[in-house]
């Protein structure tokens, strides 16, 4: 019996946890066949701050809708009493009159209340708070999607910034030997000052160049650093050139796509939330009845308190209406009645920002995929140009400094090429954010 407890509880606690982390969408991330990404983000689920607040916030609201429907409930409580009456000779009951004295009193009695909810209120405002808990589920989502696809998007920008530094390296070196050469040149009569003043300037242009791919990677990484919350690990991270690009990602959707939003799935709970708001202050105006009663044990004497003539019973209906509140409740209706109207138009207003931010989405990932397609042709022509130039260097029909400034041309077109593959991978990333964090090759299972 304790090991089948056990592994109850065992699979339960599994199952809550593989619920939390459904919103991280690990399956989606997968598809870039990155170790070190999901190694990230598994961190970053585990360690995050606003993850954490975010689940706890959550935690917080499944108490407030128990406590509220701990109202739909009767309430039950024992409360003691223990007194000395101390009486002056003041009473009189018709020619009797009462001497002074003191005696105690023992009290414990068990209350029993609760309002019976005739009309449904109680269990309107149960419902109400359940609407506000499933905002506050659709708020961790939210964060979960936000921090999830950001991070992703500055740890590929940081591979970026990583590969243009390598390659910034290489055309330092390359640009420094063709300063030698027209330097040669120059010395030799061959070319103006000119001509070396413009190949000593692109140098310090490059290596400013290369000073702000230093500062970028290193702003990314300890941008990436608090996402994990920590200061001291290295990010680890994937090579450029093991980078994969996902294919056939859908580049249409209708407008069923925006129902997998957080926000508008918020905006929707935030409705229906103030809906049944609504109904509870229309019911405000009707009366209400409690059912009460008491049983317990009252005596003078501590010996006497278990004693049959110690006991007593005593139960009731009391109705309760405002007959006048001063118009509290009229306004109070109105100002629910326009809470809802607002939260009408937000809804609407989200409907109309989540098709917004998908065309946007597809447009940078349509975009994208056409400039990454146009780099990878002039890349092509670059490398074409550079063979020919070492060609023709080598059999004495162009001089080193031609191969050179073709080999610089060709380091050029690459470095445009390294920023359209990483535009094509966080534009694609952007599209499964604007998209409410719902894998884009499933997506027609999600709606």
């Amino acid at each position: 019996m304790k090991k089948f407890l056990l592994i109850l509880l065992i699979m339960l606690a599994s199952t809550a946890f593989a619920s939390s982390q459904e919103y991280m969408n690990f399956k989606w991330w997968e598809n870039f066949g990155d170790e070190n990404l999901i190694s990230n983000l598994q961190e970053l689920y585990e360690k995050n701050y606003d993850l954490k607040n975010a689940e706890l916030k959550i935690k917080e609201n499944e108490q407030i809708v128990k406590m509220q429907f701990a109202n739909e409930l009767p309430a039950v409580m024992l409360s003691g009493n223990l007194s000395r009456d101390f009486r002056a000779p003041r009473q009189q009951f018709g020619t009797m009159h009462i001497p002074n004295y003191s005696q105690y009193n023992y009290n414990i009695p068990i209350t029993a209340g609760y309002e019976i909810d005739i009309w449904g209120k109680n269990k309107l405002k149960t419902k109400s708070k359940k609407e506000q808990l499933e905002i506050i589920k659709q708020a961790e989502r939210a964060t979960c999607i936000s921090l999830s696809s950001d991070f992703a998007a500055d740890y590929f920008n940081l591979i970026k910034a990583d590969k243009l530094i390598e390659i910034q390296d290489e055309l330092i070196k390359v640009q420094e030997d063709i300063l030698i050469k027209v330097s040669e040149k120059y010395k030799a009569g061959l070319c103006s000052i000119n001509e070396l003043l413009a190949q000593e300037k692109f140098l310090t242009l490059l290596k400013e160049e290369h000073n702000i791919h230093i500062q970028a990677r290193d702003v990314l990484m300890n941008t990436m650093k608090v996402y994990l919350s920590t200061t001291d690990n290295e990010i680890q991270r994937s090579s450029y050139d093991n980078l994969k690009l996902l294919n056939n990602i859908p580049e249409e959707y209708n407008t069923d796509i925006i129902a997998n939003r957080p926000d508008y799935l918020q905006e929707e709970a935030n409705l229906k939330h103030i809906g049944f708001d609504v109904r509870v202050a229309k019911k405000e105006f009707l009366p209400t009845f409690t059912i009460f009663g008491q049983i317990g044990l009252n005596a003078y004497h501590w010996s006497s308190l278990f004693n049959s003539p110690s006991q007593f019973f005593n139960a009731g209906v009391l109705p309760n209406w405002d007959l006048f509140s001063g118009g509290r409740k009229s306004a109070f209706l109105k100002i629910k009645k326009y809470q809802y109207e607002q939260a009408l138009n937000d809804y609407q207003k989200t409907f109309l920002v989540g098709i917004k931010d998908v065309n946007s989405g597809l447009i940078q990932y349509k975009t994208a995929l056409k400039n990454y397609d146009e780099a990878q042709k002039r890349l092509i022509l670059e490398d074409k140009i550079y063979n020919l130039a070492k060609y023709k260097s080598k059999i004495g029909a162009a001089s080193e400094l031609d191969e050179l400034q073709a080999k610089e041309a060709y380091l050029m077109c690459e470095k445009e090429i390294i920023s359209s593959k990483i535009n094509i991978i966080v534009s694609t990333i952007g599209l499964y954010k604007a998209a409410g964090g719902v894998d884009l090759y499933n997506l027609k299972e999600n709606l």
